[in-house]
């Protein structure tokens, strides 16, 4: 309708004549528009960064050029303090300041539009009664020419605002019915997730009509892929990823988080519900992959793919993302999300798989899920590398979902310009690279035995460890005991041994110590593989060469542990993979996903992770991960006298013995901190 400012003049009227003076409003108006608020996530657009909440001063992107949040408080000089009701309504349902400018729609009032009166009136009361006053002078927008001038907006208003307050659909019921209120009105939804027109006006604004079909129906923004939300999930999984960030389908990305964190997390059940309960009902868009009969549980549709070991877009994936996501696709449930069956990875558009490998991403810190797990960026990987790693995992597991091509990684790459702040001289090297050599086969077997020990010499191994428990990336990862060069430096003297080994003795040491398992044949295939892998990362290395990154550094042995803290610690950042007690993560499947630290399962006192300072230079520099945006696994971040602590608490806590252990040290001083 296009008589809104009359209807506004006549509402502004009777609310003068009421007599009533929202100035002074009752405490539970006040709280009611503090909820209010919280559905419209007001405070994601209109505060920056650690500034005072609604103060505005936040960016807004626009093809169009850069616009500023406004100060919502109620200060009277760079606030809306001196803002009537009248005023106030009218600017939320037609984009019309105090002083009659008309304001841009990246402010959503197509949407507000849609709010009952007595909502607004509540909104309006906690605005002014529940916020602290802040001064804060307002930013000019950096608008291009002629979209700097505002007059056009009335015309814009003219051809798409329809201002009629929602209208509850009698055919439906009334969770439905609140559900699309939110939806449509103080939710903005569209506003991200409905595609938009040549004039930037959303398509749609409800499902009703000969363009419903397009509402909600999934947009790009800022280089994000804003979903489809049109029968996206079931009730349940909606409103529990609305609740925490997360379902079996997905975690949230992007400016979603924020949403989450700010708004959804703080909806009531029954709004949660609601909001669920009509994305349900609305029909797949025009452009939808219908959801997988009985939406069945992404553990179903999880599998390792056949070419994760001989196409180079598998090796990257193995390398670089299968510790968090795993070699099947499946992720780590409440931690790291899956892909099989995960909505942005079916998406049509890539955007936001490309956006999450240049820039990182984090999960929404939410009630339910306080601790933050984050994905390190991949800039420092090139364009063809990243687009043969998204291609892999889209042709796996994103249901015929395109290939990603170098050049649409370059654009983005370009528009985003993510920085690298790494200054190690260390080189990753390429698990990919592999397939150029000759013998490729051997060296892919050889990774393989390093990733999958447990499950390819079961004979051999007598835990739930792998390699790559202790050399993170099968063997890639600076500070993570890496392989880079270290063939270089056999034969050795080892001092545990007391004589001169080979690299052979090395690897078979470790069988029997951290795997608690039994040494490989010296002529068996399998041995041959692994040190042909090693040799493969010498690379030019010589025996008097210093490798930036090798083993995993040193930590200063006059801390002294306490173990209590430790076991705080533990309680806290290590846990949740490695178990409450110990006992290593399983996924549904009952594979062990992250393993053991003690008990039955774990490596024996014989191994170097038994020693509490050898233990303490792993964790100082490995261990969480996902913890910031350290490459590639945001591993590290505890202090040392943190790292000492937690490894002080871990390595003495019962675990296998070493029969053995009476030869070792025959000739040189036993380490302070061995545990025999």
């Amino acid at each position: 309708m296009k008589n809104g400012i009359f209807r506004s003049i006549l509402a502004s009227l009777a609310f003068l004549a009421s007599g009533s003076a929202l100035a002074a409003a009752d405490a539970s108006l006040v709280e009611r528009g503090r909820y209010l608020a919280r559905l419209g996530d007001c405070v994601a657009c209109h505060t920056s960064g650690n500034e005072a909440p609604m103060a505005g001063g936040r960016a807004l992107e626009t093809p169009f050029g850069k616009l500023y949040s406004t100060n919502i408080t109620p200060d009277k000089e760079t606030g809306i303090g001196n803002y009537s009701f009248a005023q106030f309504d009218r600017a939320m349902r037609q984009g019309v300041a105090a002083d009659g400018h008309n304001l841009y729609p990246a402010m959503p009032y197509p949407s507000y539009a849609k709010m009952t009166r007595e909502d607004m009136q509540a909104l309006y009361a906690y605005l002014m009664e529940g916020l602290a006053p802040v001064r804060a002078q307002n930013k000019p927008d950096e608008m291009s020419w002629p979209f700097s001038m505002r007059w056009g907006l009335a015309i814009w208003n003219w051809l798409f605002l329809d201002d009629t307050p929602f209208e509850p659909d009698g055919s439906k019921d009334e969770t439905w019915n609140r559900g699309a209120y939110l939806v449509q009105g103080l939710g903005h939804c569209g506003a991200c997730h409905t595609p938009r027109g040549i004039a930037f006006q959303e398509k749609a604004m409800s499902d009703a009509g000969g363009s419903g079909d397009y509402f909600l129906a999934g947009e790009t923004v800022e280089h994000w892929r804003a979903l489809s939300l049109r029968n996206l999930w079931t009730v349940e999984d909606t409103a529990l990823f609305l609740k925490t960030g997360q379902n079996r389908f997905a975690a949230a990305s992007g400016n979603m988080i924020e949403v989450i964190m700010h708004s959804t997390q703080h909806f009531k059940d029954a709004d949660l519900l609601a909001v669920a309960t009509y994305l349900k009902s609305l029909p797949p868009g025009p452009h939808d992959k219908p959801m997988p009969a009985g939406v069945p549980q992404p553990v179903q549709q999880a599998r390792v793919p056949d070419n994760l070991f001989n196409s180079r877009g598998g090796l990257g994936y193995i390398q670089f993302c299968g510790d968090c996501h795993r070699a099947d696709g499946g992720g780590v449930d409440k931690v790291f999300p899956t892909l099989a069956g995960n909505p942005t990875v079916r998406s049509q558009d890539p955007a936001t798989l490309v956006h999450i490998l240049l820039t990182g991403g984090e999960t929404a810190a939410t009630a339910a899920h306080p601790r933050v797990f984050v994905m390190p960026a991949f800039a420092r990987l090139g364009d063809q590398e990243l687009a043969e790693i998204l291609s892999f995992v889209r042709a796996s597991w994103g249901d015929g979902a395109p290939p990603v091509d170098a050049a649409m990684v370059a654009r983005m790459r370009a528009a985003l310009d993510p920085k690298t702040t790494d200054s190690s001289k260390f080189e990753t090297p390429r698990l990919a690279d592999m397939l150029k050599e000759a013998h490729a086969e051997q060296l892919v077997r050889g990774m393989r035995l390093n990733l999958e020990t447990k499950d390819l010499l079961p004979g051999h191994v007598g835990d739930q460890l792998n390699c790559t428990s202790c050399h993170l990336n099968a063997g890639t990862v600076a500070d993570g005991s890496p392989y880079v060069g270290v063939s270089a430096f056999f034969p050795s003297y080892g001092a545990r041994a007391g004589k001169m080994i080979t690299l052979e003795d090395r690897i078979n040491g470790c069988f029997r110590r951290s795997m608690n398992g039994k040494p490989l044949p010296k002529d068996s295939p399998d041995l041959k593989a692994m040190v042909a892998y090693f040799d493969w990362m010498k690379r030019e290395t010589k025996p008097e060469d210093k490798v930036a990154g090798r083993g995993i550094g040193k930590i200063d042995r006059s801390i002294k542990p306490d173990p209590e803290n430790g076991k705080r610690i533990y309680a806290e950042q290590c846990a949740v993979c490695h178990g409450e007690n110990g006992e290593g993560l399983r996924n549904a499947a009952g594979k062990m996903v992250y393993p053991p630290l003690w008990g039955d399962e774990s490596f024996n006192i014989g191994a170097g992770m038994a020693r509490t300072y050898t233990a303490a230079a792993f964790v100082k520099r490995n261990m969480p991960i996902g913890f910031h945006g350290k490459f590639p696994l945001g591993q590290g971040g505890l202090s040392d006298q943190e790292a000492v602590d937690v490894a002080e608490y871990f390595s003495h806590q019962p675990r296998p013995d070493f029969p053995d252990k009476v030869k070792d040290w025959p000739k040189d001083p036993k380490p302070s901190d061995a545990r025999y």
